[in-house]
């Protein structure tokens, strides 16, 4: 690797390492987080997650303004021009589902093998075998890409030149495309969430408030390392795009393609020419997990507690490493790390995240009472709390 790599990879490891660190101090989980909402009502997680998003929309819309990078440039295509709703929407789904079952999302799952969880290096080796079928083979096209490209429009045969939400609106309003417009929109955007999380004065507690500011200032750096000058610098120098090392180009934290990346790195021998930086932010994570694991005396090692424990694990891995490549990335890829950008897809693939896993809690928690109920009377009691069905429609009373 050349200096400008070797930089750019340290820096990533530092900001992994805090991530891993301060996530697992403060028990920042967007399953959780919904479990919380949906199970209890508590919404404290979830806005310490809607924090999280709120600085890196903050941050990157200041960044992007003083144009030192640009996430149109992003090697994931949050922005693009063709609206993937089918992948968002199914990978989403499929991704909520799995994260329920996986005890975790992506990022958990590093949070809790550094912690000393055994089934969840089950959960990544899984993942990172689905995430790679689903970027390395046919499998996508031949699944998924088929029929979803053929029913998602290309946004500029409509004269929209990309997805995010500030081109959409200029565009739908003929307004003049201006980098001012993005700017205040962006920036109204995330002190309208800042109102939301602290209007009722009740979002006081210290862990919740420095996982979120942590969680999103650690994605914004990331932007700026991978899209400022450093970052660009890595390329061009090492003429990264000719190679078949897949973790170049302007990004920032994701957790599933990183998972296949880190299962190519350990298949080479180690050979660190295939250290991207999505290996490194996953080995950074685990790690600084682990170090807080350690120092705190929480470090336990945990093994699955039953058959049905292990088959769960197992059909979470595969839905995750499936739903978050589908759906081009996690509840932190695309819940921070794509919103930031303001791509709308990037808000329908948490929206459907969310959906997947509030609903699958509800199956399960209805199935737990009403041990002999069907799946369509847990289905239709699910809807009906969510409010998505008609309360006259349930087939199960409420609990």
């Amino acid at each position: 690797m050349e200096y400008s790599a070797i930089n750019l990879m340290f820096y990533v490891f530092i900001l992994g390492l805090v991530l891993g660190f301060i996530v697992n101090k403060t028990n920042f989980c967007t399953m959780g987080a919904v479990s919380d909402w949906v199970n209890i009502g508590d919404t404290a997680r979830f806005k310490s997650w809607m924090l999280a998003a709120s600085i890196a929309i903050l941050g990157v819309t200041i960044l992007e303004y003083f144009n030192l990078f640009n996430t149109s440039d992003a090697r994931i295509p949050y922005r693009d021009s063709v609206f993937f709703w089918p992948r968002y929407i199914v990978g989403g789904l499929l991704f909520g589902i799995g994260m329920t079952f996986a005890s975790g999302c992506g990022n958990k799952v590093l949070i809790r093998i550094g912690g000393g969880n055994i089934k969840s290096i089950i959960v990544l080796l899984i993942a990172g075998i689905m995430a790679y079928l689903m970027t390395r083979t046919d499998f996508y096209g031949l699944a998924f890409h088929s029929w979803m490209r053929p029913i998602s429009p290309d946004l500029e045969s409509y004269g929209v030149s990309d997805q995010s939400l500030p081109t959409i609106l200029m565009s739908l309003f003929s307004l003049s495309h201006s980098d001012h417009f993005r700017f205040a929109l962006g920036v109204l955007i995330g002190f309208i969430m800042m109102y939301f999380i602290f209007r009722s004065g009740n979002f006081k507690n210290f862990d919740n408030i420095l996982s979120g500011l942590t969680v999103g200032s650690v994605v914004v750096f990331a932007w700026l390392l991978t899209g400022g000058d450093m970052g660009q610098e890595w390329i061009e120098a090492n003429n990264f795009m000719d190679t078949p090392q897949p973790g170049v180009g302007v990004q920032s934290f994701t957790f599933i393609n990183p998972m296949s990346e880190t299962l190519v790195f350990v298949g080479n021998s180690l050979d660190i020419f295939y250290i991207t930086f999505g290996v490194s932010a996953l080995l950074s994570v685990v790690l600084g997990s682990f170090l807080y694991s350690v120092l705190s005396n929480n470090f336990r090692l945990e093994w699955f507690a039953s058959k049905h424990d292990f088959i769960r694990h197992v059909v979470g891995g595969i839905l995750i490493g499936i739903g978050g490549v589908l759906s081009l990335g996690c509840t932190i890829g695309q819940g921070v790390t794509g919103v930031s950008t303001l791509a709308v897809g990037s808000f329908l693939t948490l929206i459907s995240i969310i959906i997947g896993a509030s609903i699958t809690m509800k199956i399960e928690y209805y199935k737990a009472v009403y041990d002999e109920s069907s799946f369509i009377d847990q289905l239709s009691a699910s809807l009906a709390d969510l409010k998505m069905l008609p309360d006259k429609l349930r087939r199960l009373d409420k609990i």
